[in-house]
């Protein structure tokens, strides 16, 4: 009916929309293994995600600061 847009009108809302490449500015950081942080430290990014989601974040402080001394190993900057 008449709220239905056309094709055409999508293309110019997703043409003014700024790219991915624009909002990134730096290429992603990779720790010493030469890994993203989203793929370092896999055994002890497994064991707080179980652990967060069996527990609650409150219950697994010392799991959760394995995997971020892991990553500052890694060369990541942690906070």
């Amino acid at each position: 009916m008449g709220n239905k847009q056309s094709s055409t009108d999508n293309n110019s809302e997703e043409a003014t929309l700024p790219s991915v490449a624009n909002i990134q500015k730096e290429p992603p950081k990779v720790g010493r293994s030469g890994k993203k942080i989203c793929c370092s430290c896999p055994e002890t990014k497994k064991l707080r995600d179980e652990c967060v989601v069996m527990k609650g974040e409150e219950e697994c402080a010392d799991v959760i600061e394995k995997h971020k001394t892991c990553l500052r190993a890694e060369g990541f900057t942690i906070a």
